[in-house]
């Protein structure tokens, strides 16, 4: 029995464990328009308290649930591969079916899947900036060399989304046990902030399977000094680098958190190939360098200005809506009651290791994956603006520490709570996918149902350029090239081009009739209106004769 004290906190525990089954099994059957944008109250967050205060896992001859008991007897029957093949057969399927939600490109997508396609066949590649890295669109270069569609460069996104998977699962087993990483492979595929962008092409996801491996490399290194981990970290990085300059915060909280948390004698006791290694990551780097000084005038000048293009209204702004979204909205009800517990995990391993002086291998790595996790979250936040997909990596670390924590904390329980939580998960993921499609999807779709007719009926058979809001995209399904009204202001357009003005009723980022006359600079034009379904309304196309 729990003890008379604890019934209260028991009580609570399973009245809202059994709200968040209930909701999130509404949610994956498409019952989910009473929630606040099709997304789950966090009843989670409210129940955790109440179970450790309830610790029915503490109480001497408490059995767990014998359902839970049946079910971890069947588990134990299933082969270790077989757990995390099922995750990456669940998130091809969720992929699959999240691409009729989403049927066209987005901004950020049109922008490497044009670089991809001016590779493939001169098309400009509009919207396309220096600050870029190519590594996305060299993916995107060669998915378009079998199928010049959307579907192809979507693909890349599978592909991309299966590998950071796998090496969630891979890193995760060599830090806890098979069948926990799988555990942690699941939570993270049906994290909110995940699976958002799952089916889009974009270097987010891809980019933070390569950041773990970094992360497990060093960690190997420390644990295993005789290995050659330390050898591989430059080449890991620089594939990371390549495809997304936005790790570069990454990789600059991983190297602090290294040296706070190991000490800078570990890592000079084996100097001989960290100097190789540095050497190596240097010269890996020199293309980089000469271009970016060709480009912007000095060698991390393309970082910084990445930088400058963050969409944020002061510094720290983006830290900001981190600590506002953490962890709920980065991983959804469950997802961030297991990121509590893996911070939780490495703030205890740091105070112990504060009070004792000590600490074993285990611990000390506890507190240098926390300790990355935190500072990616600070540094990137101060550096740009927030999203979640930039902080992945802090996601992924925080629940593989989370799913161990909290086997260690339910001891003899431990199988069984795990069970639960992969329950949960299975349905989370089904659940996260139809808040995403019902509730984050239609607004973006709205807004293209009026950008992609458009572009579409714009399409030319000789040279021609939209000046519009929304460039990237309008490229895309024209295969025009396209820039913003700013930059049309500081632009001579091109002789034998044909030049378009795209103004919709309710576009975004458009000139006003004087700013817009400026820009006609008294050429003859001839007007036309195309009516939308989407939400910008009509649009009225100004071209130049």
């Amino acid at each position: 029995m729990v003890r008379p004290g604890r019934q209260p906190a028991l009580v609570v525990a399973v009245v809202f464990t059994a709200a968040a089954v209930v909701q999130q099994i509404l949610l994956a059957v498409g019952v989910g328009g009473p929630l606040p944008g099709w997304q789950p109250l966090p009843f989670l967050l409210v129940a955790a308290p109440a179970w450790l205060l309830a610790r029915p896992w503490a109480t001497a001859g408490r059995k767990p649930p014998y359902v839970l008991s049946w079910l971890v007897v069947r588990l134990r029957h299933v082969p270790p591969w077989a757990l995390p093949a099922a995750v990456l057969v669940a998130a091809a399927v969720v992929w699959a079916a999240l691409q009729d939600q989403e049927p066209y490109l987005g901004h950020e997508e049109a922008v490497y899947a044009n670089k991809a396609r001016s590779w493939l066949d001169g098309t400009p590649d509009a919207g396309w900036g220096t600050y870029r890295p190519i590594g996305l669109p060299v993916l995107g270069r060669l998915a378009l060399g079998v199928s010049d569609t959307v579907g192809a460069v979507r693909a890349v996104a599978l592909v991309l989304a299966l590998f950071t998977l796998t090496v969630t699962y891979v890193v995760a087993a060599r830090w806890t046990t098979p069948r926990r990483a799988a555990v942690a492979a699941l939570l993270v595929l049906g994290g909110l902030g995940f699976l958002r962008r799952l089916p889009e092409f974009l270097n987010d996801i891809g980019s933070t399977g390569l950041l773990l491996i970094v992360v497990y490399l060093l960690t190997r290194a420390q644990e295993k000094p005789s290995s050659r981990a330390l050898l591989w970290v430059p080449p890991v990085s620089l594939a990371a680098f390549y495809l997304r300059y936005g790790v570069a915060g990454n990789l600059v909280a991983i190297a602090i958190a290294a040296v706070a948390v190991y000490g800078p004698r570990a890592w000079l006791a084996q100097r001989g190939r960290l100097a190789v290694a540095a050497a190596v990551f240097l010269a890996g780097l020199v293309p980089h360098f000469v271009y970016a000084t060709k480009v912007a005038g000095w060698p991390l000048g393309l970082v910084f200005s990445a930088t400058s293009h963050a969409n944020r209204a002061y510094v720290g702004d983006g830290f900001v809506y981190y600590l506002g979204i953490f962890p709920y909205r980065l991983a959804g009800d469950l997802g961030a009651v297991v990121m509590a517990a893996g911070l939780y995990a490495a703030g205890a391993a740091f105070r112990r290791r504060r009070s004792t002086g000590t600490e074993g291998r285990t611990a000390r790595r506890k507190v240098f994956l926390g300790s990355t996790a935190v500072l990616v979250i600070v540094l990137l936040g101060m550096a740009t603006d927030g999203e979640p997909r930039f902080i992945y990596l802090s996601v992924v670390l925080l629940t593989i520490l989370g799913v161990q924590e909290i086997s260690d904390l339910t001891g003899r329980w431990s199988a069984h709570v795990l069970t639960a939580v992969v329950l949960l998960a299975a349905v989370t993921v089904p659940a996260t996918a139809m808040s995403v499609a019902r509730g984050a999807m239609p607004a973006p779709n709205a807004e293209r149902d009026s950008t992609v007719p458009v572009a579409e009926q714009l399409a030319s058979d000789g040279p021609c350029l939209l000046v519009t809001g929304y460039e990237p995209e309008m490229g895309w399904y024209s295969g025009c090239d396209a820039i913003t009204y700013a930059q049309a202001a500081e632009t001579d357009f091109p002789a034998g081009t044909r030049v378009s003005f795209v103004l919709f009723q309710h576009g975004r980022l458009q000139p006003g009739a004087a700013a817009l006359r400026d820009l006609i600079d008294g050429h003859s034009v001839t007007t036309r209106t195309i009516s939308t379904t989407g939400s910008l309304g009509t649009a009225t196309v100004i071209t130049l004769r």
